[in-house]
C-alpha cells in the first residue's frame, strides 16, 4: 500500500528518552521500596540498613543493601529522580550493550558501597543506620559532572569547569550538613552528608576506569 507522501503520519518521538539502564535502575528502586513498605515494614531497616557498628562484626553486605531501603516516598522519589537524570548521561557514555549495562550498575552498587564506608570510616563503631542510594546517585553526579565538562566525552578531573562543579557540590552538601535537614526526611532522620561527598568524589574518579572497562567488551 502506497501512502501519499503529504499524508504521511509524523513519526511519535518515544515518551521516554533515558536509555533503558537507567530507567531499570529507577525501576529497581522503586520495585524495592514497594517491598519494603508492602511485605517487609520495618524490619527492613534493621535487616538492610548499614550501621557502622555493624561493620565491625561483619555487617558488610550492608554496605551494598541499604542502596535499596528508604526512609520514605519523598526519599526514594528524589533519589530516583536523581538517578534517571544524571544516570541517563552515565548510561549514554558506557553504552547500552555488551558491557556497557553490567558496568553501569556496578558502578551505581560500587559508588554507594564506598560512600557508605566512607561514612564508617570517619564515624568508626557509630550505631547509626543508613538507608537510601543518595551515595549512589552522587556518584553518578560526579561522572556526569566530567561528561557535561567534557560536552559529551570526558573532561579531566582537574579541569577547571570540573573542579568549579565539584566545589558547588561539596559546598552545597556542607550547607545541608550544617542546616542538618532535608526535604525527603521525616523528623528525626538525618542526612548522611558525608556519604553524599564519598560517593561524589568516587564517582568522579571511577567513570574513567568504568568507561574503558565497558568499551572493551
Amino acid at each position: 500500500m502506497t501512502i501519499p507522501e503529504g499524508e504521511i503520519p509524523p513519526r511519535r518521538e518515544p515518551v521516554f528518552k533515558a536509555p533503558w539502564p537507567s530507567m531499570t535502575l529507577v525501576g529497581a528502586l522503586l520495585g524495592a521500596y514497594a517491598l519494603q513498605v508492602f511485605v517487609l515494614g520495618e524490619a527492613a531497616y534493621q535487616a538492610f540498613g548499614f550501621s557502622p557498628a555493624g561493620l565491625e562484626t561483619g555487617g558488610w553486605p550492608g554496605l551494598f543493601t541499604a542502596l535499596f531501603v528508604h526512609g520514605n516516598l519523598a526519599h526514594v522519589l528524589m533519589n530516583t529522580a536523581g538517578a534517571l537524570a544524571f544516570g541517563a548521561p552515565v548510561a549514554r557514555l558506557l553504552g547500552v550493550r555488551g558491557l556497557g549495562p553490567v558496568v553501569f550498575f556496578a558502578f551505581f552498587l560500587v559508588c554507594g558501597a564506598l560512600a557508605n564506608y566512607g561514612f564508617a570510616r570517619l564515624h568508626p563503631g557509630a550505631d547509626v543506620l543508613l538507608v537510601g542510594a543518595s551515595g549512589s546517585v552522587f556518584g553518578l553526579i560526579g561522572a556526569a559532572t566530567r561528561i557535561l565538562a567534557g560536552r559529551g566525552g570526558l573532561a579531566p578531573v582537574f579541569a577547571p569547569r570540573v573542579l568549579a562543579m565539584t566545589a558547588a557540590w561539596i559546598g552545597l552538601n556542607l550547607v545541608v550538613g550544617l542546616l542538618g535537614a532535608s526535604p525527603g526526611l521525616d523528623a528525626g532522620q538525618a542526612v548522611a552528608w558525608e556519604a553524599h561527598v564519598f560517593g561524589f568524589l568516587a564517582g568522579l574518579r571511577l567513570i574513567g576506569p568504568a568507561v574503558w572497562i565497558a568499551r572493551r567488551g
